[in-house]
């Protein structure tokens, strides 16, 4: 008799476990279009992506910031235009936007406007200027942080890259 039971629970686990697979791959399939498109409405966009971490002004343009977190690698921007309309949705942490930043010229907000809040902000004690920092995955492949200088009028005075720290294990080999 347990044996007997044994066998007839099993094709019904087999079958919950078929059913649930198949309930989470449906969701996989939105996660391979894209989530928002230029043109859509700006109630649109806060439906599909949710409340932003950050809203920056540009101009007569906003930025919506989509943050990853502590550990998170990339940093999203929806620019609204005046419209109300999503002119553009982008990873910004990429090596290309963080070259673009101006020594001597940009400011606090224009970096903020550029790539969004940093991982971190600290002062380093042999350094007189404030640091973000910013873990990214530079060309998609390697841990980098690319850390931003400000002085104490909130002018960037030098940009940095290097490893990134969180990832580092090196201290850890023996």
């Amino acid at each position: 008799m347990h044996t007997r039971f044994s066998l007839s629970r099993r094709p019904r686990l087999m079958l919950a476990a078929a059913l649930a697979a198949a309930s989470l791959l449906g969701g996989c399939a939105s996660l391979f279009q894209p989530p928002v498109a230029p043109g859509e409405p700006e109630e649109q966009v806060l439906a599909r992506l949710g409340a932003p971490t950050n809203v920056y002004q540009d101009g007569n343009t906003r930025l919506f910031e989509y943050a990853a977190g502590a550990f998170g690698q990339y940093q999203y921007m929806a620019r609204i235009g005046p419209d109300h309309r999503l002119v553009s949705y982008e990873q910004v942490w990429t090596l290309q936007n963080f070259q673009a930043i101006r020594v001597k010229q940009d400011t606090k907000q224009d970096v903020l406007n550029r790539v969004g809040r940093p991982t971190e902000i600290t002062r380093y004690a042999r350094i007189p200027f404030e640091a973000w920092n910013y873990g990214f995955k530079e060309s998609g492949v390697w841990n980098s942080q690319m850390t931003v200088y400000f002085n104490d009028e909130g002018i960037v005075q030098k940009v940095e890259n290097g490893p990134d720290p969180r990832f580092d294990d090196s201290r850890f080999r023996f």
